[in-house]
C-alpha cells in the first residue's frame, strides 16, 4: 500500500493521527519487539481501522498498567475511523464502565468486539474521548473532550515543553492515564519517536532500552522521581541524548524539585514541572527550568492560550483545551459544551511573577501516582460491605479505618479491594482498625485523625493491612528485622538499606539473611526501600525460581545442594582474598595480591554505598560513619594486644604507622591493609564534602574517579623527593590509587567505559610491585569484578563464601594472634585464624553490638540523650 493511497482517511483535525502520513520511514515506536516507523504505524492503524468501518460510535479502547504497540494502534485506528473513544485501564474499572455506558465496540488484548454495527446512543458531532476523572474509584463520572480539545492541548504542550523531531520520550505511564496519552500524542505530532516500555525506572532493563531509543525526555509522577532518587540516579550513567525530565500527578515536595533541578544543572537536564487535569485534556501549566531552584513550590505559568484566575481562593482555568463537560450516563453523551471554563477544586495563589502556587484541595479528591481518586465515592463503595469505614488520604496516600475489632485477614481484604479498584500503588493504601469511631466535637468524621493514624503507624504497631506501606505487614516486618538486627538502628518501611547505614560490611551479612526470606535479590536491592523489597514476598515459588533459573519446586533437598545460585562477584572475591591472605601468612599458600585486590573491591563497594545520593554533606557523613565501623574493632584488637601483652607501638594505637613508623618489615605494619583504607575513606570523605566537586563528580561520574586515582598513581608511585612518609609497599598513600581505581570500576556502566577502566587497571597495577605474579593476581580478580559482576557458584559453597566475605574485616585483623600461637602448624595456624576471625566477627556484630544498642536505650531514656543506634 502506498502512503499516498490510504485504505482509510485519516482526519487532520487530530494531528498525530494525521502526522502517520507524512513522517514515512521516521522512527515512531520503540517497542521490547523492535522499532515501528511512522509508515508501518500507519499501515497497521489502517489495517485496524477497516475492522471498524461503519457509522459513528462508541468504542472502548482498553489499556494497560503500561503503554504497549496493540493499545497505541486500537487507539489510533478508533480516531481515525472516527469514532468516539471510551479510554479505559484493563480489569474492574473496565468492566463496570463497560457496565455503565454500554459500547458498540470493545477492542481489548482479545482483538475486536463487534458489539453492535450501529451505534446505540447519540453522539455529539464535536465528541472525540472519554476519559475517567477520578480514578478508578468505580465513579461512572467521565469527562466529554472534543476534537479541538484534544488538538488544542498538543499544540500547547508540544510548544511548552519545546517538543522537536529529534527527540523520544520513555513512556512508562499507561495510555489511560492523561498525562500518559498526552506524552504519546504531542511526539508523534512532530515527528517524535516513543520509547514504550514495561519495566521500571529502578530496573536496569529501562536505562539499557533508554540509551539504545536515544531518550530525551523522561516523563514521570512524583512517585517516578521518588523511585529514581531512591535507586541512585544521581550517579546513574544516563542516556547520552537525556535533556528534560517532566513531573506532573500531583504535588512533588519542593525539596525534591529543587534536588533534581540543582542535579540538571550538573548533569546537563532540565526539569519542567506541569499541573493539568483530564478536565483540561492534560495540561494547564508548566514552569520554565530555570525557574525551578528558585521557585519549587510553583507549578508555573499557562500553557499557550490558557489563561490561570484565582476566584475565591480557587484556581480557576480558562483555554482552548477546557473540556465540554462531564458524562454521568449515556444520555450526556449527546450533550454539547456545558462549561465555559474550569474550576478545579484546587485552591492556589499567583506569585509576584505570575506563578501558580497549589496551597490546598477544595474537595476530597486525591492523586495516587498521577490517578485523581473521588474519597468521598471511594468511602460510600466500602461503606456497602463494611460499614462505619473512614477513607482519608493526601497526594500518594490514602488511609483507611475500620471501626472494631477485626482480623488481619478482613482488612487486607479491604486493602486488595482499594488496591484493585483504584488501580494504585500496594504501598499507597494503609488500612488500620479503630476501636472507636473518630470522631470531631460536632460529631462529623474525623478524617485528619484518621490520615494521621495510618500516616504515623509504627512499623509493629496497629497497621494489620499494608503495614505502614500498604504491603503485608509480615513481609515489612521480616525485611526490618533484618536490618534491625544488622544495622542495630530503628526501621521504617520507606528507609533503604544505604539510608540506614549499610555498607560494604553489613551488605553481605544483610543480604544473606534478606535472601532467606525473599528469595533471589534484585542488583539493586540496597537501594530499594524496606516495603520495596518486601514485595517481593508476594512472589509465588514459580516466580522466584524463574528469576533465579532454578525449578520451583526442588525434588529433594540434595537437588538444592546441587545448584549453582547466582551472588555477587564481589562476595566471593572477599572470601577468596582473604583465604588467600591468611593462607599465605600461615605458609599454606604463597599467592600475594589480594590485600590489594581487597583495597580496589572496597572502592568499589565504598562507590556502591557510601557515595550513593546527591547531598554532599549525607555521603561524607556515611563514609566517616564507615570509618568508625572499620577503625574501632582494628583498634579493640591492637589496644588489648598493646596494654596486655606489649605488642606493637603507641603509633599503632592512632593508626599513624605509615606516617610515624620505620622503613622496614615489622609488626607494626601488620595493620598497614586498615590504615590504607581509613586514609583512602577520609580522603574520598572530604572531597566528597565540596559542592563543586560533587558537582564534577555529577557531571563526570566516571572519568571524575578515574582522573583522581591516575593522579593518585602518578604522584606517590614515583619517586617523589618530598614524600614525608616512609616508602613501603603497603604505605596508604602509596596503595591510594587502589581505592580510588575501585571507585571508578563502580562507575564503569558501559562497554567502552569499562574497556578504559581495563586498560586503566592494567597501568595502575601491572607493574606496581614489581611482583609479577603478585601483579598478576590482583589484576587478575580486578578484572573479574569489573567484567562479572555477578557469577554463578556451587551452592554447597554459598554459606561458607559469605560467612567468610562479611568477617573479612575480623578475619584480617585478627589473625595475626592466632598465627603467632600455632605458626609450628600451617594447617592449623591457618584454621584457627579463621575460626577466630569469625567468632570476632560473630562477637562484634552479634552481642556486642545488641548489648550496646541495650545500653543507649536504657541511657537515653533517662537522661534524654541520643547515642548512635550501633557500635561503630
Amino acid at each position: 500500500m502506498s502512503l499516498s493511497e490510504p485504505a482509510v482517511a485519516l482526519p487532520t483535525r487530530l494531528p498525530w493521527v494525521a502526522a502517520l502520513s507524512r513522517f514515512g520511514d521516521r522512527v515512531a515506536l520503540h517497542a521490547p519487539g523492535g522499532i515501528v516507523t511512522y509508515t508501518e504505524l500507519r499501515d497497521r492503524v489502517e489495517t485496524r481501522a477497516r475492522d471498524l468501518a461503519g457509522p459513528r460510535r462508541l468504542v472502548q479502547v482498553v489499556g494497560g498498567s503500561t503503554a504497549d504497540v496493540d493499545t497505541v494502534v486500537a487507539l489510533l485506528a478508533a480516531q481515525a475511523a472516527g469514532h468516539v473513544v471510551l479510554l479505559t485501564p484493563s480489569g474492574d474499572a473496565a468492566a463496570e464502565v463497560r457496565r455503565a455506558y454500554d459500547p458498540d465496540i470493545v477492542l481489548d488484548a482479545a482483538g475486536v468486539e463487534l458489539r453492535r454495527t450501529e451505534p446505540g446512543y447519540d453522539l455529539h458531532p464535536d465528541l472525540a474521548l472519554l476519559l475517567s476523572t477520578s480514578g478508578s474509584t468505580g465513579s461512572p463520572k467521565l469527562v466529554r473532550l472534543s476534537t479541538d480539545n484534544l488538538a488544542a492541548n498538543a499544540r500547547q504542550i508540544s510548544t511548552a515543553l519545546a517538543i522537536r523531531p529529534d527527540d523520544c520520550a520513555a513512556l512508562t505511564l499507561p495510555l489511560t492515564y492523561c498525562y500518559g496519552l498526552s506524552v504519546l500524542t504531542t511526539h508523534l505530532t512532530v515527528g517524535a519517536s516513543v520509547l514504550l516500555t514495561g519495566a521500571s525506572v529502578v530496573d536496569p532493563c529501562f536505562w539499557a532500552a533508554a540509551e539504545a531509543a536515544g531518550v530525551t525526555t523522561i516523563p514521570g509522577v512524583p512517585h517516578t522521581f521518588e523511585l529514581l532518587e531512591r535507586s541512585g540516579f544521581a550517579e546513574r550513567e544516563l542516556p547520552a541524548r537525556l535533556r528534560v525530565l517532566t513531573q506532573a500527578g500531583g504535588r512533588m515536595d519542593p525539596d525534591r524539585v529543587r534536588r533534581f533541578a540543582e542535579l540538571g544543572r550538573r548533569r546537563g537536564f532540565d526539569l519542567v514541572v506541569m499541573y493539568g487535569q483530564a478536565e483540561a485534556t492534560a495540561r494547564m501549566t508548566t514552569l520554565p527550568p530555570d525557574l525551578a531552584l528558585t521557585h519549587p513550590d510553583t507549578v508555573g505559568r499557562a500553557v499557550p492560550g490558557g489563561e490561570i484566575l484565582i476566584e475565591d481562593g480557587e484556581v480557576v482555568f480558562r483555554g482552548p483545551n477546557v473540556m465540554l463537560g462531564y458524562a454521568r450516563e449515556t444520555a450526556d453523551l449527546a450533550l454539547g459544551r456545558s462549561v465555559a471554563e474550569l474550576r478545579t477544586g484546587d485552591l492556589g495563589e499567583l506569585t509576584e511573577e505570575g506563578l501558580l502556587r497549589i496551597t490546598g484541595r477544595r474537595a476530597r479528591f486525591v492523586k495516587v501516582l498521577g490517578h485523581r481518586v473521588d474519597l468521598d465515592a471511594l468511602e460510600q463503595r466500602l461503606a456497602q460491605d463494611t460499614p462505619g469505614v473512614r477513607v482519608a488520604g493526601r497526594d500518594g496516600l490514602i488511609g483507611i479505618a475500620v471501626p472494631g475489632p477485626v482480623a488481619a485477614p478482613a482488612l487486607e481484604s479491604v486493602r486488595r479491594a482499594v488496591v484493585r479498584r483504584c488501580r494504585i500503588p500496594r504501598d499507597a493504601v494503609r488500612v488500620v482498625a479503630v476501636d472507636e469511631p473518630l470522631l470531631l466535637s460536632n460529631g462529623k468524621p474525623d478524617y485528619a485523625a484518621v490520615l494521621a493514624l495510618a500516616d504515623g503507624t509504627a512499623l509493629r504497631g496497629s497497621v494489620a493491612a499494608g503495614g505502614s506501606s500498604g504491603i503485608d505487614s509480615s513481609g515489612i516486618d521480616a525485611v526490618a528485622a533484618v536490618y534491625a538486627d544488622v544495622l542495630a538502628v530503628d526501621v521504617g518501611p520507606d528507609a533503604t538499606f544505604v539510608e540506614l547505614g549499610g555498607d560494604s560490611l553489613s551488605y553481605v551479612e544483610a543480604s544473606v539473611r534478606l535472601e532467606e526470606v525473599l528469595g533471589r535479590l534484585p542488583e539493586d536491592w540496597h537501594l530499594m526501600t524496606v516495603a520495596a523489597l518486601a514485595d517481593l514476598t508476594g512472589r509465588t515459588a514459580s516466580d522466584l525460581a524463574t528469576a533465579a533459573d532454578e525449578p520451583a519446586t526442588p525434588p529433594h533437598r540434595l537437588h538444592r545442594w546441587l545448584r549453582w545460585p547466582t551472588i555477587e562477584t564481589s562476595i566471593w572475591l572477599r572470601a577468596v582474598a582473604i583465604l588467600l591472605i591468611v593462607g599465605t601468612h600461615a605458609g599454606v599458600v604463597t599467592l600475594q595480591g589480594t590485600a590489594n585486590a581487597l583495597l580496589v573491591i572496597a572502592g568499589y563497594q565504598l562507590a556502591r554505598f557510601q557515595l550513593s545520593g546527591d547531598e554532599p554533606r549525607e555521603r561524607s557523613r556515611r563514609i566517616l560513619a564507615a570509618v568508625g565501623r572499620i577503625a574501632a574493632p582494628t583498634l579493640a584488637v591492637i589496644v588489648v594486644m598493646h596494654l596486655l601483652f606489649d605488642r606493637y607501638e603507641p603509633r599503632n594505637l592512632v593508626l599513624l604507622n605509615w606516617v610515624l613508623g620505620e622503613a622496614a618489615l615489622g609488626p607494626p605494619w601488620r595493620f598497614w591493609f586498615i590504615e590504607a583504607l581509613v586514609v583512602a575513606l577520609l580522603v574520598v570523605a572530604a572531597l566528597t564534602r565540596s559542592r563543586l566537586l560533587a558537582r564534577v563528580d555529577g557531571r563526570l561520574p566516571f572519568l571524575w574517579p578515574l582522573a583522581l586515582a591516575s593522579t593518585a598513581y602518578w604522584v606517590f608511585t614515583a619517586n617523589w623527593p618530598g614524600l614525608p612518609v616512609p616508602r613501603m609497599h603497603g604505605s596508604a598513600l602509596v596503595v591510594l590509587h587502589l581505592v580510588l581505581l575501585g571507585w571508578a570500576l563502580a562507575r564503569a556502566r558501559s562497554v567502552p567505559q569499562r574497556l578504559v577502566a581495563s586498560v586503566a587497571a592494567w597501568w595502575m597495577i601491572g607493574e606496581f610491585s614489581g611482583n609479577p605474579k603478585r601483579d598478576g593476581l590482583t589484576l587478575a580478580v580486578v578484572l573479574v569484578l569489573l567484567w562479572v559482576p555477578r557469577s554463578r557458584v556451587p551452592a554447597v559453597l554459598v554459606p561458607a563464601l559469605k560467612v567468610l566475605a562479611a568477617a573479612s574485616l575480623y578475619v584480617y585483623v585478627i589473625h595475626w594472634q592466632a598465627l603467632e600461637l600455632l605458626w609450628e602448624w600451617p594447617l592449623l595456624a591457618f584454621a584457627g585464624s579463621l575460626a577466630l576471625g569469625v567468632a570476632y566477627w560473630w562477637l562484634w556484630t552479634g552481642p556486642l553490638t545488641r548489648s550496646w544498642s541495650m545500653v543507649r536505650s536504657r541511657i537515653g531514656a533517662q537522661h534524654g540523650l541520643r547515642f548512635r543506634a550501633r557500635l561503630p
